[in-house]
């Protein structure tokens, strides 16, 4: 059995008068590759926000390690190894790549370790290397989705946390971000994937829930999900 790393118990999340989300419960164990899937407005991000400290919690609690982590902030996490790439990238526009990358490696002191992780960047994401020199404002959104993906690693997580990488990228991106989000995984990174692009979530998932309405209302393996009559009118299109 799997060590949990991550448990969500009854949930809840309000945004002014409307409640985002309705007493939702998951986990994430050890090893996991685990997709969140639902369409625009289901309350997916803000299940992350909640997680991660930028959204307050109405109710329920969030456990990472069998500790409550509820109302911490996303720097107190990132020490802890529970790290987020957050919805719209989230780079420093008017650093360069290599200081953005720096930015991930901020609660480290191994600087032998810190420039050997830049170079494993590099070679995952050679049009970084490129540009190393470049503004991050002046990046491709893949880039940036690249950028981001890059310096939430060299934080070293145990647990990576990606909010929709996909969304606004072209299919040759889409591709390539989905390839690193796999890559990543078979480094012994567990990972929490929300993604609205449904098919591809669940085909490198080994667990999948589905999200609607702030509910989650279905939950199994990631190829049965995806073999669902239910799933595959809802989210892919059949």
């Amino acid at each position: 059995m799997h060590t949990t790393l991550l448990k969500v118990k009854d949930l809840q999340v309000a945004y002014g008068g409307i409640q985002a989300v309705k007493g939702v419960s998951f986990e994430v164990h050890e090893g996991e590759l685990v997709s969140l899937i639902g369409s625009n407005g289901a309350g997916k991000t803000t299940t992350m926000k909640a997680i991660t400290g930028t959204q307050p919690l109405r109710a329920g609690n969030i456990e990472y390690r069998g500790q409550s982590i509820a109302g911490q902030g996303p720097w107190d996490l990132v020490k802890q190894g529970l790290v987020i790439v957050p919805e719209g990238r989230g780079v420093f526009t008017r650093m360069t790549i290599i200081e953005n990358l720096q930015m991930g490696a901020y609660i480290r002191t191994d600087s032998v370790g810190i420039a050997h992780d830049m170079e494993k960047m590099f070679s995952i994401f050679p049009r970084l290397r490129e540009r190393k020199d470049q503004l991050a404002g002046t990046l491709s959104g893949g880039e940036q989705q690249m950028l981001a993906m890059g310096r939430a690693l060299m934080s070293r997580p145990t647990v990576l946390l990606l909010d929709e990488p996909s969304m606004g990228l072209s299919p040759i991106m889409v591709d390539k971000i989905f390839e690193v989000v796999r890559d990543v995984y078979a480094q012994g990174v567990t990972v929490l994937l929300v993604e609205q692009n449904a098919s591809r979530a669940l085909a490198i998932a080994n667990r999948g829930y589905v999200m609607e309405s702030g509910l989650i209302t279905m939950t199994g393996l990631g190829q049965d999900l995806l073999a669902d009559p239910q799933v595959r009118a809802a989210y892919l299109g059949e």
